[in-house]
């Protein structure tokens, strides 16, 4: 009943797919293989009818770039891309017509270098990186990670691994570049590198994509990195049940967080635009252009004048109830075979036009076209071009190919078999396992599924009674390019990866009781949907982790919650994957990027791109989006990693206090963190040598080096209590300490834990509040200044997104202070300082700094230079705080300005300060106004392990990427082990006694 004939990888020189005809071009042009120019007056070379593709006369037996009409069909495991919102790039080609993208809207995927045009959308290749291929039962000895090549758009300065030739071009989309290790050669080159892959120079910080994975969901990759594009569609259709609905469902699934539909929309005008019209003429014209509606329009114009007809090619009835077509021109005496060519190169389709025919889509009852002369017999609609509909013959046998997929111990790409109308699926499904060598395993355990690359990839689960020839047949009637983008897959009916799959659930209010939070989610969900368990749960920060055992239910669990609102706020919802430490290589340190885009204009965005393309995107997250939270879960079981924060010094004290609260359920409790910064302070990052902040044009590629090269440093933390006078008690702080812990466990209910502090007691007869310090603490004028600009961003976020802006608005408050009332004269009088037990006589003052590092106020020093006196040299781990005053606005300009320094006050490691009156205060750049009350500074239990940059390391260019070897990766290890805090034991919620670092710190404070 079937012939089987199974076939290996073939080979590129063999089966490019390229038809390439002889062509004079009117103006320079260049080869795509070699890049040289094509020189004489005519037929200077040849172009290929579906992609664009021009060569030399002597590069044409050379190439080995598959045309885009074949390129999907010869991908094993197809990935879909991450698409972007539409825009305008410069210098880029589209790797699906090779034109340039200069003259039109066009897109890029967000994970690796594909570029298009909008109206080349749909002819993208599937071939994403993979990011996630982790096999159970593959040990990391047996794993092979293989180059994924990617043609042109090279970096300028690009030189070939093998020749040591330049391999880029500004004139065509030529050269080789590797998407994980960014090595670049030329196409023929490249043929000769060995196949591994090392990840190149990122190696010691890399995430193997063989450690990730990620359940056989229909959930796009877009939904589970955070990827912010606009949503096309809510998801209310899961109740759909007929075959057809099932298609369009799971279509729907992928296609929800796209860019939009940019197919070719009908207009009603003939004379008016054809919304992104491919142009193809009947004797070898461009395949896919990437013209705009005013270039549709000049198209239309010329046609007319050359006695040519635009038509539009339906291809098949779902294009037309969509109103998306091609557009194709041809002569208006062509016949009907030179019609019918024009019309499969404008979809890419290259194989025999005997398998096809047009129809007129106008007419009133549907027959073939057919000559003399079938574009003068097509039906006209008044204001409309004349349409046809491309059509596939009806056959009762053919051969689909069946993929394998990732099913281990099969080596072949695919196998042919051989069907008939009468053909099940379960028929099928024994015939590709007889193919592939595993016709001894038990058919049970398999199942063939329906995969669809049609603007991106969608699966469907067939059943065994099925009938697969009948579904091609009734998919080519609704669309023909649909059905040559349809395979068939063979796979293990149990999903590899575990049923067990992680959803990160956010936006809920804190400080619920564990049983309230389960209520809200059963309330969203249903009972039907509830989910088998959860935990961990971020009480302060109201997020949780729930966890299902069945795959369809987690996906319906995650479009209902993302449509859900709890108290006017969406719920923030997340898949998250899945990391197999074990399959970590020895001496690889992955590197966890967190990346606040809001922050620094629009660098934010621009580096989150960047580290998305040069890392594996499951270790690149988001802050806009859930926070550090689902990423620390992510990396709990690794044991040893880095941090990367890229931000502020806001987003580096919340990075450090999710650690503070997480670091009990992870493996690696204390990971190292280096700093890119994006804020108008990065006071911190200025004292790490990371700089004051990026100016532009800075090489993720050497950012991320250097956090390769950096050396661990400790960073002290100190305890700031703030204690009202009229609840003022000496045993207070001992009582809190010693009751919180054991109040948490019986209410279920942790202390207030607000972005950046803690309120202790859960009653309103205790307003003590407890801060975590990073920076520097001030009291007075710097505190009051901070809280006027800290208002006025509050009323206009919008407006406070450039650091020079933001500059400039404190140097008008300040010269408003000066002129105006003066809240902090004569603070001296208003204060008393103890530095450890001993009372500080203070000068005449107008505001006090308390530092914990020699860098505030965006860079100044207010400590000064080193000079003799009675105090020590100081640095961010002796232990030590440096307290300073500062007279007025004018002494603060001054030390802006590095003209003076403050006044140097006191040096300790427990400082004590009470508040006679209200006074503004500020804690890493935190304001408020304190009641009078004790303020109680001292050392805290919680540590932080940073990176620092190493000093003096040259400015490098990012040439030959390929050609650097990454150096044997040695893990700098810090020389003392930091206090462990002690989370909550379900929501890893820190206890108060855990911020002081031992007890005679705590019995030392008295109020």
């Amino acid at each position: 009943m079937a012939n089987t004939n199974c076939s290996s990888e073939s080979s590129p020189q063999n089966a490019n797919g390229h038809v390439f005809t002889k062509k004079t071009f009117h103006k320079p042009t260049y080869c795509h293989h070699c890049t040289d120019m094509l020189w004489g007056l005519i037929q200077q070379g040849y172009i290929c009818e579906a992609c664009n593709f021009v060569v030399h006369d002597r590069c044409l037996k050379t190439v080995v770039s598959p045309c885009s009409s074949i390129a999907a069909s010869i991908i094993k495991n197809p990935v879909a891309h991450c698409w972007s919102e539409q825009v305008h790039h410069k210098r880029k080609f589209c790797n699906v017509c090779r034109k340039r993208l200069e003259d039109s809207l066009s897109l890029h995927c967000e994970i690796c270098e594909y570029f298009v045009h909008a109206e080349c959308q749909d002819f993208a290749t599937a071939d994403c990186k993979q990011n996630a291929t982790y096999l159970p039962g593959v040990s990391l000895v047996d794993v092979r990670h293989l180059h994924h090549w990617r043609e042109g758009n090279l970096p300028s300065n690009a030189k070939c691994a093998l020749c040591k030739k330049t391999c880029w071009s500004a004139e065509c989309l030529a050269g080789m570049r590797c998407e994980w290790c960014g090595m670049t050669c030329h196409a023929l080159c490249h043929r000769n590198v060995p196949p591994d892959c090392n990840f190149g120079v990122l190696q010691p910080i890399y995430l193997p994509p063989h450690a990730v994975s990620i359940p056989r969901t229909e959930v796009p990759m877009e939904a589970i990195i955070g990827v912010q594009v606009r949503r096309k569609e809510t998801l209310s259709r899961f109740v759909l049940g007929s075959t057809l609905a099932f298609r369009i469902l799971a279509r729907s699934i992928s296609e929800e967080f796209s860019s939009g539909d940019t197919r070719y929309r009908e207009e009603d005008s003939a004379g008016g635009p054809i919304s992104g019209g491919n142009s193809s003429g009947g004797s070898g014209g461009s395949g896919s252009g990437g013209s705009s509606s005013s270039a549709s329009q000049k198209m239309v114009k010329e046609k007319d004048e050359k006695d040519e007809e635009v038509i539009k090619v339906y291809d098949g009835n779902n294009s037309m109830r969509r109103r998306l077509f091609r557009v194709i021109s041809v002569s208006r005496s062509a016949s009907c075979a030179q019609v019918l060519a024009a019309a499969l190169r404008a979809f890419h389709l290259l194989r025999d036009p005997s398998h096809f025919f047009m129809t007129d889509a106008y007419a009133t009852d549907e027959v073939e076209l057919c000559d003399p002369h079938p574009v003068q017999a097509l039906h006209r609609k008044e204001g409309k071009r004349p349409a046809v509909f491309l059509r596939g013959r009806d056959r009762e046998e053919g051969e689909v190919r069946i993929y394998p997929g990732r099913l281990q111990d099969v080596q072949q790409q695919w196998c042919t078999v051989k069907i008939n109308c009468d053909t099940t699926v379960a028929e099928l499904t024994k015939m590709a396992m007889d193919a592939f060598g595993l016709g001894d395993a038990n058919s049970e355990d398999f199942r063939m599924s329906e995969v669809l690359l049609d603007r991106g990839v969608s699966e469907r689960v067939l059943d065994e009674d099925q009938r697969p020839w009948l579904i091609l047949r009734q998919l080519g009637k609704d669309s023909i390019r649909q059905m040559e983008l349809m395979r068939f897959y063979l796979q293990l009916r149990q999903d590899p990866h575990g049923p067990n799959l992680a959803l990160f659930v956010g936006n809920l209010p804190p400080n619920l009781s564990q049983r309230n939070y389960e209520n809200v989610l059963t309330d969203f969900l249903g009972k039907e949907n509830k989910f088998n368990s959860i935990g961990p749960i971020y009480y302060e920060y109201g997020s949780m982790v729930i966890t299902y055992e069945d795959a369809n239910k987690a996906v319906r669990a995650l479009y209902i919650l993302r449509e859900s609102v709890f108290e006017d706020k969406h719920l923030l919802v997340m898949l998250l994957p899945n990391i197999e430490p074990s399959m970590v290589p020895a001496g690889v340190t992955p590197l966890l990027v967190f990346v606040n885009v809001k922050s620094g204009g629009c660098q934010g965005l621009e580096l989150i791109t960047s580290f998305r393309k040069l890392l594996n995107p499951y270790q690149v997250f988001d802050l806009d989006n859930g926070g550090p939270l689902p990423g620390l879960y992510v990396f709990r079981h690794i044991k040893d990693y880095r941090i990367l924060v890229c931000g502020g010094d806001g987003t580096i004290g919340w990075v450090l206090q999710c650690l503070d609260n997480v670091g009990q359920d992870s493996q690696c409790s204390s990971p190292a963190c280096a700093i890119v910064p994006l804020g108008t302070g990065n006071d911190l990052a200025r004292v790490l040598r990371w700089g004051p902040g990026l100016a532009g044009g800075e090489d993720p590629m050497n950012l991320l080096r250097d956090v390769i090269d950096a050396e661990e440093i400790r960073l002290d933390r100190w305890t700031v209590v703030f204690h009202p006078e009229d609840k003022a008690d000496d045993s207070k702080l001992q009582q809190i300490a010693n009751s919180t812990a054991a109040a948490a466990k019986v209410s279920q209910t942790p202390f207030t834990l607000s972005q950046r502090f803690l309120t202790a007691g859960s009653t309103s007869e205790d307003n003590t509040q407890i801060f975590v310090m990073n920076n520097y603490f001030g009291i007075g004028i710097d505190a009051d200044l901070c809280l006027d600009f800290h208002n006025a961003r509050e009323e206009n976020p919008n407006k406070f997104n450039s650091r020079l802006h933001n500059k400039g608005v404190y140097v008008k408050m300040g010269l408003r202070k000066m002129v105006g009332r003066k809240m902090c004269k004569e603070l001296h009088k208003e204060i008393r300082l103890e530095v450890d037990g001993k009372l500080v006589e203070l000068p005449q003052v107008e505001g006090i700094i308390i530092l914990n590092i020699l860098s505030w106020g965006s860079g100044a020093n207010p400590w000064g230079p080193e000079k003799e006196d009675q105090f020590s040299k100081p640095n961010h781990w002796d232990g030590m705080l440096e307290v300073v005053g500062v007279t007025g606005v004018v002494h603060l300009g001054q030390i802006q300005s590095g003209f003076r320094s403050a006044l140097r006050i006191a040096q300790g490691g427990h400082i004590k300060i009470h508040l006679h009156s209200d006074i503004p205060v500020q804690v890493d750049g935190e304001p408020w106004i304190q009641s009078p009350g004790d303020v109680v500074v001292l050392k805290s239990a919680l540590k932080a392990t940073m990176l620092k940059k190493t000093k003096g390391k040259i400015k490098r260019r990012n040439t030959e990427p390929s050609m650097l070897v990454s150096a044997p990766y040695t893990v700098h290890k810090p020389g003392a082990s930091p206090v462990q805090a002690s989370p909550h034991a379900t929501g890893g919620t820190l206890s108060q006694a855990t911020l002081f670092e031992d007890d005679s710190s705590l019995n030392n404070t008295n109020f």
